[in-house]
């Protein structure tokens, strides 16, 4: 890869939450305010209450009943899948194994990757959007993802 390439490359993914403030933002500017962290900083926020009368339509919460998915540490899991990382995926051709069973060839439209889940899938985001046809994760070997993605949409086959 030449230095200009990587000149052009993003070396993180993006930032979610900073993505999800600036729609909030755009779509709801009364609910934007600030607020200082616990370092005594002046951040930027978005006020719930404000967000709430903006979108006047019935807000649940509290013991009112809903139907939802959740799990201890959910609001943790949240705020890291929202943060970006600086990690890049790296074709391993002495794991890959062609169509026809051949040791280091990259010619079929499976992916294996092996390395954090949720780092994976993040890298993932942007360059197989809509390309992906199945993701398996094993969940006895959680750091393992198989994808099936459609043969022209393979950047780290090049």
């Amino acid at each position: 890869m030449s230095d200009t390439n990587k000149d052009n490359l993003k070396m993180h993914t993006p930032n979610l939450a900073d993505e999800n403030y600036k729609k909030l933002a755009a779509l709801f500017p009364n609910a934007v305010t600030e607020t200082v962290n616990e370092n005594g900083e002046v951040v930027r926020a978005i006020d719930a209450d404000v967000l709430r009368q903006e979108i006047s339509t019935t807000v649940v919460e509290g013991p009112q009943e809903r139907y939802q998915f959740t799990w201890p540490d959910k609001k943790k899991s949240v705020v890291l899948a929202n943060q970006p990382i600086t990690k890049t995926l790296r074709l391993d051709r002495e794991k890959s194994v062609g169509r026809d069973g051949t040791p280091g060839s990259i010619d079929t439209e499976n992916i294996y990757i092996e390395g954090d889940n949720l780092d994976a899938l993040k890298l993932l985001q942007e360059t197989y959007l809509g390309k992906v046809k199945m993701i398996y994760i094993d969940i006895k070997t959680p750091k393992i993802i198989q994808l099936q993605v459609s043969s022209d949409s393979l950047p780290l086959a090049g």
